[in-house]
């Protein structure tokens, strides 16, 4: 089993996205890519810690391949607004792919660029950078939108 962590705004949404891709993958809600030793959703709302709410998940390589997972993540929000989806305002909200090898990061830079040509004029804000210590967000997060319904800021 291997891992991918993606940011692309609130992480209820980003989820769904990847537990209705029919990809069989397992997914974590939490938080990556700041300075803040085990945050709380309460401390990375204020947009202080450095993080982003990120979906970290778990997948077979042998029948998911990397690349599908990025193409499901470009396609659940808008790579070109800087720090925001939707009505979600603020770093924690950002465009971010935390890769966990060298591997994934070719993918992910490759896909970005291929990704640029579509969304031209405008520019892709999403940042690439190494996948640091995450922390899994408090459990009522955990599969959010399939416990409670509700729409998706990302559909």
């Amino acid at each position: 089993m291997k891992l991918a962590s993606f940011a692309a705004g609130c992480f209820w949404g980003v989820e769904e996205a990847f537990l209705s891709s029919g990809l069989g993958v397992k997914t974590v809600c939490g938080y990556a890519g700041g300075q803040l030793s085990d945050p709380t959703y309460k401390q990375v709302c204020t947009g202080n810690t450095g993080h982003a709410e990120t979906v970290q998940i778990e997948y077979d390589p042998n029948t998911v391949k990397y690349k599908s997972l990025l193409t499901v993540f470009w396609r659940c929000h808008d790579p070109t607004t800087v720090n925001r989806q939707g009505p979600d305002i603020g770093t924690q909200y950002r465009s971010a792919i935390f890769y966990h090898d060298d591997e994934q990061r070719i993918e992910a830079e490759a896909s970005l660029q291929e990704e640029q040509t579509k969304h031209a004029p405008r520019k892709i804000v999403t940042e690439i950078k190494p996948a640091g210590t995450f922390y899994p967000a408090e459990d009522y997060h955990q599969q959010y939108l399939r416990k409670h319904g509700g729409a998706s800021c990302h559909f």
